[in-house]
């Protein structure tokens, strides 16, 4: 198989994955600027929404408990860090590929310091409510289970679709990973726990990730040897 150097030209679909990080960026920081800065359209938005779901949560309290075990345990972050660990594992033991471990583990680990970062930084207020159907600690902005969803999922389709699986098992992916990160981040806004913008922001934050972490595997994918691949390796896509 063909391996691009990192002295050569990119190929279109990096500069499609350059370009795309850099619209996500441009359209993360636009988000995150409106949520430091408290904007009122946002601001307001963001509370009817919330007050909303909130009643209904209230309302329905079986929906609400299966929200509360989705969010904690299938869709949780260390859930899906999980996942990415044993899909690391996986490609260092069965495949050889040192080096697309080692990315995608460095990827997810950019994510969480990111997502932490950012939270940090702007530190916005969670949701408060007399009569809440669950809790949650630390800032809300960006949303953690939506960002770490987003970018666990979107990496593992890529690295799917990068090793040509057949279309039946392709389709299951694609639909557990939009059920996933969708799914997460409704649940968020369900509970009471995130604003709206927390999520968008969170799936926002995530693709960037997922499109940055895609564009240095392009460019710096190593030629058969410098990471000690195996024969197995050289010839499939990692």
């Amino acid at each position: 198989m063909h391996t691009s150097s990192v002295d050569s030209p990119p190929r279109p679909e990096h500069r499609t994955a350059a370009r795309l990080t850099g619209v996500l960026a441009v359209c993360s920081v636009l988000l995150l600027t409106f949520v430091a800065a408290r904007w009122s359209p946002l601001i307001g938005l963001d509370g009817d929404i919330s007050g909303t779901t909130h009643r209904w949560a209230v309302d329905e309290p079986v929906l609400t408990q299966t929200c509360r075990i989705l969010t904690d345990w299938v869709w949780d972050p260390w859930t899906m860090r999980l996942l990415c660990a044993a899909v690391v594992v996986w490609l260092v033991a069965r495949r050889a590929a040192r080096w697309t471990a080692l990315w995608l583990a460095l990827a997810v680990a950019l994510g969480t310091v990111l997502q932490q970062g950012i939270k940090a930084a702007v530190d916005r207020p969670r949701p408060v409510w007399p009569d809440p159907v669950d809790s949650a600690h630390y800032s809300a902005f960006p949303s953690g289970h939506a960002m770490t969803a987003t970018v666990v999922c979107g990496l593992l389709l890529w690295l799917l679709h990068r090793h040509g699986v057949g279309r039946a098992v392709w389709r299951t992916a694609v639909a557990v990973a939009v059920v996933s990160v969708v799914g997460v981040g409704l649940t968020r806004i369900w509970l009471g726990v995130h604003w709206p913008s927390d999520v968008v922001g969170g799936w926002l934050l995530g693709t960037t990730v997922v499109a940055l972490a895609v564009w240095v595997h392009g460019r710096r994918h190593p030629r058969l040897g410098s990471d000690h691949r195996s024969p197995s390796e050289a010839g499939t896509p990692s």
